[in-house]
């Protein structure tokens, strides 16, 4: 069953808050709920109901081939291209094809963190002078 435009960004937006460490806000425009982990953007959720996308990190051989097989599937909205795609309701889009693209999104970006600021990282609090 496709996820409809409404529920695929809900969809989008449960799978990213049950990862550990996310927060989400509006820094670039009140049009734009990002979602990141530490300080790295993994995904964006329009709020505009004529365009009811998500936008999700992926590696560019599964962006090509993502776009290639689903015709909702577009190049990023908004950032790189090549590392970025944009889904849209429409057929083959599933929920579980929705949070598999979150969660994926999700550990590219943690994979781009410095180690000490991956969730799950050890803090050791600094000794006072």
């Amino acid at each position: 069953m496709s996820a409809a435009g409404d529920r695929l960004q809900d969809t989008a937006r449960r799978a990213a808050l049950a990862l550990p460490e996310v927060s989400h806000g509006y820094p670039f425009t009140p049009g734009l709920d990002v979602y990141k982990v530490s300080r790295k953007v993994f995904l964006i959720v329009t709020d505009d109901p004529d365009e009811q996308i998500i936008t999700v990190k992926c590696e560019p051989e599964h962006a090509r081939a993502h776009v290639r097989a689903y015709a909702s599937i577009t190049p990023g909205r908004y950032l790189d291209k090549r590392h970025w795609i944009s889904l849209g309701a429409g057929p083959g889009i599933t929920e579980q094809l929705v949070t598999d693209a979150v969660e994926d999104s999700y550990h590219l970006a943690v994979e781009r963190l410095p180690r000490r600021d991956r969730p799950g990282a050890r803090r050791v609090p600094r000794a006072s002078p």
